[in-house]
């Protein structure tokens, strides 16, 4: 594992969020765990797993798993910054949407969101 509690070798676990999909949930944004690959949702999602992975395991950085977004976050300085490139897949597959997955996102997920 390199320095920050990045592990560049480790692949993300799967395309989309690991509990939303278990529980056939939906959420908004992907993020990736830095240290160990989980992909979990982002906070404005109904469930917010990234954030609850963190707090879970201390892992400290997220990075997006968004198509086109490059940028990591360190829970502990909640700051934004660049870092090194990951294991692919960088993102979920541009097919599956925004909101995702498909089939899983009510008509009034806009309502659903944390602001």
């Amino acid at each position: 594992m390199s320095a920050e509690g990045i592990d560049p070798s480790v692949p993300p676990s799967g395309d989309g969020c690991a509990e939303c999909t278990a529980a056939g949930g939906w959420w908004l944004h992907l993020r990736r765990c830095a240290t160990c690959g989980h992909i979990g949702c982002c906070d404005n999602s109904p469930e917010q797993h990234a954030t609850r992975h963190q707090e879970a395991t201390g892992h400290p950085i997220i990075s997006s798993f968004e198509p086109g977004e490059a940028w990591f976050y360190d829970y502990r300085s909640e700051d934004f910054f660049e870092g090194p490139e990951l294991a692919p897949p960088d993102a979920h597959p541009i097919s599956q949407g925004v909101p995702g997955p498909q089939g899983s996102v009510p008509s009034d997920w806009q309502a659903k969101l944390h602001r």
